[in-house]
């Protein structure tokens, strides 16, 4: 089993920047890639960017490149995400999620956080 506890998040002004992190435990060595979802208020949840364990090769949802960095901290088994230069269309439940094996793709998850919220204020 893997867990993923996702601190942070928070509130912040259009302009500004936040990092989000989610620390990993259990069965690191299983996990192939890592990244992260998010879910507006009625909207569906989706991609926002993934990180590869093996060659931490990164994928990124169009509307977030340039802007977002996935990264990953193996001596503390974090996987973190930089946003900048954020807008108010951003506000969302930000979810950390692995999936195990050997994948290119993150979807479908196999582990979820328990997500936190990011609120970017106009």
């Amino acid at each position: 089993q893997v867990q993923l506890v996702e601190p942070g998040g928070g509130l912040v002004q259009a302009g500004g920047s936040l990092r989000l992190s989610c620390a990993v435990s259990g069965r690191i060595s299983s996990l192939g890639i890592m990244g992260w979802f998010r879910q507006a208020p009625g909207k569906e949840r989706e991609f926002v960017a993934a990180i590869r364990r093996s060659d931490d090769s990164t994928t990124y949802a169009d509307s977030v490149k340039g802007r977002f960095t996935i990264s990953r901290d193996n001596a503390k088994n974090t996987v973190y995400l930089q946003m900048n230069s954020l807008i108010p269309e951003v506000t969302a439940v930000y979810y950390c999620a692995a999936r195990g094996g050997i994948t290119v793709t993150i979807n479908p998850p196999d582990y979820w956080g328990q997500g936190t919220q990011v609120t970017v204020s106009s």
